[in-house]
């Protein structure tokens, strides 16, 4: 009996080391063997096969990083109009298998890659700071969003200003020289400020920003920035752009002074940069000459989740960024084809990849054969529904069955319950909506697209094809005198021709069978990319754009549901016999006119009629509106009597000095 009790102990110790031997297995993997995972934000996620910490790290710069925007620019919302998908890779080898063929240092840290569905940032994690590799061209997609259309200099030399941006714990600083710009503007004769605001380049096409152009637009948005000149810079661009005054008359009348006074003043003011600036209160980090600080939420502060990824859905959501390089994009689909030849690691990311591959090559057919297996794997994800939509909006375009508007709409409605906010899915509903006869909510959805991006020409090329199908007419040929002066060619061309079509279609209903354009086919994206925006490779694929044949220009106009109709402007005519036309009412011949400035006050005392009072430098202006509730309202869903101190643009008809009739307004 002794016998056994003390062989209890023994035989405790080998249980327990058996236990040990087989829990084994369950030990954490080695550290050299990839595991993914995503980290959520408020606003970003980050898809990393680091640990859970670097990848709290970099949500939480970029969180920081759309904090300091907002505080530059001075906007309480900030608009993400294009999903934006981060990778963050763990190793510099790893790194090195995505990279593209692209040139400057930049490069070994991350890149950037623009798209017309999403945008892309890339980090190396075995760099330190990597997210300040692509601050410049974070800065570039914010500005796209929200902010209205400039000239090159503002967002060049603001991306410039941005990319100086540092984090210290609580605080970020900012405005230090980024490109060892001092050295160059003290070498080299200054361009003048109007040959600078006047320069057109292609940055795509440029080697090195360390150009005199980069330099001075980059002090001069320092000049702006830090002495709150940015509503001074507004009226400026509504000067040149709206109103079309000459560069020296725009700067005399925003800054006060004229171009050769404001070069000096720019001048003084970079001259001062170079001067000594305060000690540093203790415990805080001198700043570099030129630099100011912002109050940041400090990383430890920022929430974040995690979320573990199977190890061929990691490999599938890289190499769908992998195949939008076209120097990479062969291996990421034989990649994404030998993950889908194995049921156990099939998965809906590798299969919608496939099918935005083929849409590239225009290959809708198996594009959708793609998409309906990736449906079987997952019917919920909203990447599919959206290329399904794209797709089908492209079969349609060649006649081809694909299930009809419903589920095309069906489809855009789950991607934006996802992602309100996503713009090209909007315009596309709204292309839709028009399609199937439904006006008005054609051209809410749009007013919504525009709102999220508002230096989209292509969906104001679309909204007066969506004025046209209303029988909104002054809207539409105010929207299209505009339009037909675009910087972008292909929506300037196509604007002048359907303004040259207007007349008949008000006539008979229909408009002349018109040339195609280059914008049917292109994507519709390009009208609304920043100058230095660096070019995708190869995404053509297309979405719905104002000149692609549809209800809107095959359609008689008077062939919308009664219910989607408004009323005949006195100027149209229906055309029952062509012997024997009605006589039309004289039409409105007062010249439209356009004027940006402060909504004062409304005035609905008469409602539903309405007084909007609008100032716009020395000029005070009443503009009426018969009926609010059917005014044609760009940039708000719904006309508001309250509004007060807002920036709006506003097209209408002079009736003396200092009053006229309301067209349109748009709230920015």
């Amino acid at each position: 009996m002794t016998d056994r009790i003390h062989s209890l102990p023994s035989r405790l110790i080998f249980i327990s080391l058996s236990l040990l031997l087989l829990c084994a297995p369950l030990a954490p993997a080695r550290s050299d063997q990839q595991h993914w995972i995503r980290v959520n934000s408020s606003h970003f996620s980050v898809v990393t096969d680091a640990d859970e910490i670097k990848g709290h790290d970099v949500v939480a710069r970029f969180e920081q990083m759309r904090l300091v925007f907002g505080q530059l620019l001075a906007r309480t919302r900030i608009n993400m109009s294009e999903p934006i998908d981060i990778i963050a890779l763990r190793t510099d080898d790893e790194y090195s298998k995505f990279v593209p063929n692209r040139q400057g240092p930049a490069i070994a840290m991350g890149f950037f890659i623009p798209g017309s569905d999403r945008d892309y940032f890339v980090l190396n994690l075995s760099k330190e700071e990597s997210w300040r590799a692509v601050s410049r061209d974070f800065a570039l997609v914010f500005l796209n969003y929200n902010y209205p259309p400039t000239q090159p200099w503002f967002d060049e030399g603001f991306a410039e200003y941005f990319s100086s941006l540092r984090f210290d714990n609580k605080q970020a600083q900012i405005g230090a020289d980024p490109e060892s710009f001092t050295e160059l503007l003290n070498s080299t004769p200054w361009l003048s400020i109007p040959d600078l605001f006047a320069t057109h380049h292609d940055a795509s096409q440029e080697s090195s920003r360390h150009t005199l152009f980069y330099a001075q637009s980059w002090i001069v948005m320092h000049y702006l920035l830090t002495q709150d000149k940015l509503s001074e810079t507004g009226t400026y661009f509504d000067l040149i752009q709206n109103q079309k005054v000459p560069v020296e008359e725009a700067i005399q009348k925003a800054y006060g002074m004229s171009s050769a006074q404001f070069t000096q003043v720019v001048q003084d003011h970079f001259h001062s940069l170079g001067q000594p600036s305060k000690p540093p209160e203790k415990g805080k980090q001198p700043l570099a000459a030129g630099s100011q600080t912002l109050e940041v939420t400090p990383s430890d502060q920022i929430g974040s989740s995690n979320q573990d990824l199977p190890e061929a859905e990691g490999q599938s959501l890289v190499a769908e960024m992998s195949v939008r390089l076209a120097e990479h994009r062969e291996q990421a689909i034989q990649q994404l084809e030998s993950i889908t030849a194995q049921p156990k690691m099939d998965n809906v990311v590798a299969r919608r990849a496939l099918a935005w591959t083929h849409m590239e090559k225009k290959e809708f057919d198996r594009a959708v054969e793609e998409l309906s297996k990736a449906g079987d794997l997952n019917p919920k994800d909203p990447w599919l529904h959206y290329y399904l939509a794209l797709a089908r909006y492209h079969l349609a375009q060649t006649g081809q069955a694909t299930g009809g508007l419903p589920n095309m709409m069906q489809d855009l409605r789950q991607v934006l319950d996802w992602d309100p906010e996503f713009a090209q899915a909007r315009a596309m509903l709204a292309m839709a909506q028009l399609e199937g006869g439904g006006v008005h909510a054609a051209m809410d959805s749009m007013r919504v697209a525009l709102t999220l991006s508002p230096r989209n020409q292509t969906y104001l090329l679309n909204m007066a094809q969506i004025y046209m199908a209303g029988k909104s007419w002054e809207a539409a040929t105010a929207l299209l005198e505009r339009l037909k002066s675009s910087p972008d060619p292909q929506v300037a061309k196509s604007a002048g021709e359907q303004l040259a079509g207007l007349p008949m279609l008000k006539k008979y209903g229909t408009l002349a069978q018109p040339q195609q354009t280059a914008s049917a086919s292109s994507p519709s994206s390009s009208s609304s990319s920043s100058p230095s925006s660096p070019p995708a490779s190869g995404h053509s694929t297309t979405a719905p754009s104002a000149a692609t044949p549809s209800a809107t220009s095959k359609k008689p106009a008077d062939s919308q549901p009664k219910t989607e109709t408004q009323s005949p402007e006195p100027d149209e005519v229906t055309v029952a016999r062509a012997d024997q036309p009605p006589t039309p009412a004289q039409p409105d011949k007062r010249a439209i006119q356009f004027l940006k400035g402060k909504l004062v006050s409304v005035d609905c005392s008469q409602a539903p009629s309405a007084i909007l009072t609008v100032s716009a430098a020395a000029k005070v202006l009443k503009l009426r509106t018969p009926d609010y509730k059917s005014l044609t309202l760009i940039g708000a869903d719904d006309f508001s009597c309250d509004w007060k101190g807002r920036t709006v643009a506003v097209n209408y008809r002079a009736g003396g000095k200092a009053d006229g009739d309301l067209v349109s307004i748009e709230v920015q």
